[in-house]
């Protein structure tokens, strides 16, 4: 079980905000295979002040799936509680604040993992939200900007713990500097470290989650309370279905695989538009054949497409449906 403010989980752990992946397909999809919680994608906070960028599938919250959060990416601490109060509005059921996000692009404009730099400002933020809502809001952190001093990262998380408006009602940690981004090893011992210090803190990890094994095993040697899967469930919504059933966990045939694909890229046609849903689709065409025993021939095969009857009728034929 896992409790975030309101939202009690019967799993600890749930499908985080993938940014271009986690539109309603992805997340009814991995809703079907045992996600108890899933996010839309990373929301741009001057952005959702503007009711407009609801019409992108990726942010729309559809009533079939709650409890569903909203992840905001910003750097004003007005903008961000006015785009929280929007999403809450919009039927969002939880916020998280993305202090973690990587990318050149966003740090260049001073958002994401770049606020690490800017501790007060982050606790700025934080308050300013806390305040505009009435919903769980939660906060995802990278180690710290470009080295191994954490001081900034620990004054955060005393900040938003000891919160005069209300503690954080989790802290998200993925055990990376921000400018390794996706380099090395995630450090997950050091978030052993960070429930130590805040014991009485929801603290949950990310990073390097490809397997159930691996999520199982880093949750129980860290004492976090629990576990957000991102790249690992691209491709791979199985992986709720195993970690669920644990050891009496049965692999997807090929047939039950093609299944899962044809829905997905079913409900893409519906997002999209037919014609949209196979160029859209290529990304996780290329991450479902990782489970193919002829990986390269399939993935082959079904990028190499035109229509979307033509996709149906590939996918029929490599998975045996």
């Amino acid at each position: 079980m896992l409790k975030i403010g309101n939202i009690i989980l019967d799993v600890p752990f749930f499908q985080a905000s993938l940014s271009g992946y986690s539109d309603y397909a992805m997340r009814a999809i991995a809703r079907d295979c045992g996600a108890p919680l899933t996010f839309a994608g990373v929301m741009l906070a001057k952005s959702v002040v503007h009711p407009r960028v609801f019409n992108n599938p990726s942010f729309r919250a559809g009533d079939d799936e709650h409890p569903i959060g909203a992840q905001l990416l910003g750097e004003d601490p007005e903008i961000m509680a006015k785009a929280a109060r929007v999403v809450w509005k919009m039927g969002y059921d939880l916020i998280d604040l993305n202090f973690a996000c990587p990318m050149p692009k966003v740090i260049n404009r001073k958002r994401g993992g770049f606020l690490l730099n800017e501790p007060d400002k982050v606790i700025e933020i934080y308050n300013a939200v806390r305040e505009a809502v009435d919903c769980p809001v939660t906060m995802k952190l990278r180690t710290s900007f470009d080295n191994q001093v954490y001081d900034n990262f620990w004054q955060i998380c005393s900040g938003v713990s000891e919160a005069s408006t209300g503690k954080v009602d989790a802290l998200i940690v993925h055990p990376r500097t921000v400018c390794q981004r996706f380099t090395g090893s995630a450090d997950w011992e050091f978030l052993s470290e960070v429930k130590k210090r805040f014991p009485r803190t929801i603290i949950i990890g990310s990073g390097d989650l490809f397997s159930a094994y691996t999520i199982k095993n880093n949750i129980k040697n860290t004492g976090v309370d629990g576990a957000v899967i991102a790249r690992g469930a691209i491709g791979n919504p199985w992986i709720f279905s195993q970690l669920r059933a644990g050891d009496e966990y049965l692999a997807p045939t090929l047939e039950q695989q093609g299944q899962v694909i044809s829905k997905h890229f079913n409900l893409f046609c519906t997002l999209y538009g037919p014609q949209n849903a196979v160029r859209y689709f290529r990304k996780f065409a290329i991450a479902y054949c990782k489970l193919h025993p002829k990986r390269k021939k399939a993935q082959k095969a079904l990028v190499s497409t035109k229509t979307a009857e033509e996709f149906l009728t590939v996918v029929k034929q490599w998975y045996g449906l």
